[in-house]
């Protein structure tokens, strides 16, 4: 039984003895968990196969920000190595399982209590996996396999039900399901715990070659960019500490997987690690601003905000709003 380094000896351990295919039944998962393994595993190596099987969605659905999540990676760069389907048939999957094969045979599985969740495997909460020799893992994941439907199929959100994350979170399954072109008509960030965060620095002026504006120097991607976070958020525990991810869904339904980033253990900023550029991208496209420009303190003047709020809804899932 392993009730200690959990994350290293059951998701990382395997990998870097051999072990190149992993496959997961997880009653619940996060894009923020998927996205988080991926990366460390692409720091060791780059040939693995990970297929995530999410259980619960036939009674529980799924909150807006994970499925755009999965959606996300699954069509990004990391679509090489995470596949990622939903159980679309009732009875619901509680089961927590992961399978690991080496050069297509069996090498280890795992069966506990640990759902496939940052928090699940971190020091918040207290799990146990334990290795099985059963080679029944792999005809039980098969007949759930063909039970599931692809998070990027046409008709996944015919058969899922999708929930804005206030209401998915709070389990209130009488609210309206929220497709992406209804976020901002029923997202619900009321007794949501938030916080507003300028873009300008203390004195008001934009940061020249930091802030939305990193990568304004020579030899970078003039599109990188950090969110600055002040002191008074930074040593709060409001954002999880690096190197922990997790995922933020924008008010005009985009989806940013982030991380703290900068300085000491804390991380004083908020980037995209994945891709530092893809922040500085997002503000130039809501400023209406070329791939990129400079962004002025006129711009976001002009634009009617020099501030973002971000919601939180558990220690993965934020709402990042830049409506005016």
């Amino acid at each position: 039984m392993i009730y200690e380094n959990l994350y290293y000896e059951t998701l990382i351990k395997p990998y870097k003895e051999g072990a190149n295919e992993l496959h997961i039944v997880s009653g619940y998962a996060t894009s923020a968990m998927a996205f988080h393994h991926i990366e460390e595993i692409k720091n060791i190596g780059n040939d693995i196969n990970i297929s995530l099987i999410v259980g619960m969605c036939p009674s529980d659905g799924l909150s807006f920000s994970n499925h755009k999540g999965f959606l996300s990676i699954m069509n990004s760069d990391n679509s090489k190595y995470f596949t990622c389907s939903y159980i679309f048939k009732l009875p619901p999957v509680h089961s927590k399982l992961y399978i690991w094969h080496k050069d297509g045979k069996l090498y280890k599985s795992f069966i506990g209590s640990a759902n496939y969740t940052q928090n699940a495997f971190s020091l918040k909460q207290r799990e146990i996996l334990a290795e099985i020799k059963d080679t029944n893992v792999i005809d039980y994941y098969n007949i759930l396999e063909s039970e599931s439907i692809y998070c990027d199929h046409v008709d996944t959100e015919d058969l899922i039900r999708i929930y804005n994350d206030k209401n998915y979170y709070q389990r209130h399954k009488h609210e309206e399901d929220v497709t992406e072109a209804k976020l901002n008509k029923f997202i619900d960030t009321n007794g949501v715990e938030s916080v507003t965060i300028s873009l300008l620095t203390r004195s008001g002026d934009i940061q020249s070659k930091g802030g939305l504006n990193w990568g304004q120097r020579p030899g970078r991607n003039p599109n990188q960019a950090y969110i600055q976070l002040p002191p008074e958020v930074y040593r709060s525990d409001f954002f999880p500490k690096k190197p922990i991810h997790f995922t933020v869904v924008t008010d005009d339904s985009k989806i940013l997987i982030c991380t703290r980033a900068q300085k000491d253990d804390d991380g004083q900023a908020i980037e995209t690690p994945h891709n530092n550029s893809l922040i500085g991208e997002y503000f130039r496209n809501r400023l209406g601003l070329a791939n990129g420009e400079f962004i002025k303190k006129e711009h976001l003047e002009s634009y009617g905000r020099t501030d973002v709020t971000f919601y939180k809804f558990d220690d993965e899932n934020f709402l990042m709003d830049f409506s005016i």
